[in-house]
């Protein structure tokens, strides 16, 4: 009987959605590679419990797979950064973009690979590192298969380069645009006397959104520094010929001061957990 290969998956980004899908890639027996040039001592602990291998840029290359899971601001910095480790590899691997960007940039991205001939995918990633949900798009799409049989939960759209993260910037500006909504809406109601009564009127009049930004809020604030960027994307998506892209700008803001202004989200964390 001949022995089946073992997948071998390259991941640029070691951060919390990077390690769970590492975690999850070698429990179901794929070796996964990363660089940890540069990261943190947090990032590279991350990643070695995760099972994931320290290695070269050129060895990420001779993987069968390169997923990129990095901050939206540094996608193209991290393809540029590939491409000519790619240029000079001997076989390709399938490039999956899973960055939370709109589709012009992760089109920059496929040009920026294009001359290297390494084939592209446009992917997106919806829900939390414990189990993500892998949407591509693209004419490669289809190959993503193997890796939904190393126990990825994979999704083919039928759409072009830009289908999946159309989807990821129309999902994202839903959920986190709302849990940007509630962190505004319930600081200025704090400010102004009101927060205790705000909270009561929405768990009377609307309990399933009061629930939702209770279980939601809480858990924003060591994120709020990574959304600003996507917060961006989302506003470059909605385009600036339409008024509302200026709502996402405005989030992109919220996140920024939030991400440094501790007293307003020890003021959220306290207000929401005593809601609850």
């Amino acid at each position: 009987m001949t022995q089946s290969k073992q997948l071998t998956v390259a991941l640029l980004g070691a951060g919390s959605m990077g390690s769970g899908v590492g975690r999850a890639l070698t429990q179901a027996g794929a070796r996964v590679l990363t660089s940890l040039e540069g990261r943190s001592a947090a990032s590279a602990s991350r990643a070695h419990e995760a099972g994931m291998e320290d290695a070269s840029l050129d060895s990420l290359a001779t993987c069968d797979f390169i997923l990129s899971i990095v901050p939206p601001a540094v996608a193209i910095e991290a393809a540029e950064r590939m491409a000519p480790v790619l240029e000079r590899a001997s076989v390709r691997p399938l490039y999956i973009d899973c960055n939370a960007i709109n589709p012009d940039t992760v089109r920059k991205i496929a040009r920026t690979l294009e001359p290297t001939g390494t084939p592209f995918v446009d992917g997106a990633i919806i829900g939390q590192p414990s189990s993500p949900k892998f949407y591509v798009s693209g004419p490669h799409a289809r190959r993503a298969q193997p890796l939904a049989d190393a126990g990825l939960d994979v999704r083919v759209l039928d759409g072009p380069v830009g289908a999946a993260s159309a989807l990821k910037m129309s999902y994202a500006g839903i959920t986190k645009g709302l849990t940007a909504l509630g962190s505004a809406m319930s600081l200025a109601a704090m400010r102004n006397g009101a927060g205790d009564a705000l909270f009561a009127e929405l768990a009377q009049s609307q309990p399933a959104l009061a629930a939702w930004l209770a279980g939601n809020v809480p858990r924003m604030p060591p994120k709020a520094y990574r959304w600003v960027a996507e917060m961006a994307e989302i506003a470059q998506f909605i385009g600036d010929e339409f008024a509302e892209h200026r709502i996402y700008e405005g989030a992109a803001g919220l996140y920024a001061r939030l991400a440094k202004d501790k007293d307003a989200t020890d003021a959220l964390e306290r207000f929401f957990k005593e809601a609850r």
